[in-house]
């Protein structure tokens, strides 16, 4: 029995929804597209939802242009006993929200949490991206890849990958080419295109002039409201600094503190650094080489300064240590 086939048999319901993590990336929208049309083959509708902003131009234009439906939380009407599948989530993580329903199914590639609520998952952590657990249920069970979905699980694992260049595997590899060869390459190209907007040019100049190099290690504040996505794409641009091999880069947005961290470096784990760096403070985890995390209820000038302080503190003391 395949893993696809599996999910089939622990839902009950004709109408189901999928969940994403909060301020979901292409690759979570990848694999909740994928998702959907894979259960829409065995007769099952599923709802798309997620709660948070996409802001991102290459994002919104990948969504519009592949057809894809999305619904923000406060659009559905969920009930208590309707059944939830997670994708490139889990349960309990400081970025996938509890929503009413009963999460009855978890599809992921980040570390494994707690896992007995479910009645299904598969969770690889060794994965780069989750849209190759998802392309692999199309292969797997001989389905019908139609090119739109096949163009946004390309650009699913292209982008959580970094051009299969970050934590690829050889499932990432082999089904990035199934998939590749199925897409529309003028699209994915097309995207490409958009993956900044003139406003982000001031992110990117308050990290070059706030900048700190401490050892290997490259901090910078970005300044506020800065959106999920370029607080994550400042990262990689500095981690590509010769001098840098693991980066900590913060925002100030509406409600608290937003971090992103990269690691290059084999011995450093970048979501252990960050969940232990925010301990008793928020929350935080996610890959050895690429993590987040979230300080709640982080609002004046005076808080921000000293929370990002010590939080520095606390990050140089880790990394440093190791």
């Amino acid at each position: 029995m395949t893993k696809f086939e599996e999910l089939l048999k622990m839902i009950k319901k004709n109408n189901i929804y999928i969940q994403m993590h909060n301020y979901p990336d292409q690759d979570a929208i990848a694999s909740a597209f994928g998702l959907k049309v894979l259960l829409s083959n065995k007769g099952i509708h599923a709802t798309i939802c997620y709660i948070g902003q996409i802001d991102k131009d290459n994002t919104l234009k990948m969504i519009e242009q592949l057809g894809i439906e999305l619904y923000m939380m406060g659009e559905v009407k969920m009930e208590s006993d309707d059944e939830i599948i997670l994708v490139d989530g889990q349960k309990g993580n400081a970025n996938m929200e509890d929503f009413i329903g009963k999460e009855i199914g978890c599809i992921d590639h980040h570390p494994m949490q707690d896992v007995d609520s479910y009645l299904f998952y598969d969770i690889r952590s060794d994965i780069g991206a989750c849209s190759s657990i998802i392309a692999g249920y199309f292969y797997d069970n001989n389905i019908e890849l139609p090119k739109n979905v096949a163009t946004a699980l390309a650009y699913g694992i292209k982008m959580d990958t970094n051009t299969l260049s970050r934590r690829v595997s050889e499932l990432d590899i082999d089904m990035f080419y199934y998939v590749y060869k199925r897409a529309d390459i003028d699209k994915l190209r097309s995207f490409e295109k958009c993956s900044l907007c003139k406003n982000d040019l001031a992110a990117y100049k308050k990290a070059i002039s706030t900048l700190k190099i401490k050892g290997r290690l490259g901090i910078a504040n970005i300044g506020a409201d800065c959106s999920e996505a370029i607080i994550g794409s400042i990262s990689d641009f500095l981690l590509s600094l010769a001098e840098v091999d693991f980066t900590l880069v913060y925002s100030h947005r509406v409600g608290g503190l937003k971090f992103s961290v990269r690691s290059e470096s084999k011995s450093v784990d970048a979501g252990k650094i960050i969940k232990e760096a925010l301990k008793g403070l928020g929350d935080g985890g996610g890959h050895a080489s690429m993590a987040a995390g979230f300080i709640p209820n982080v609002n004046t000038e005076k808080e921000v300064t000293g929370m990002a302080k010590l939080v520095e503190k606390r990050i140089i003391k880790l990394v440093t240590s190791i």
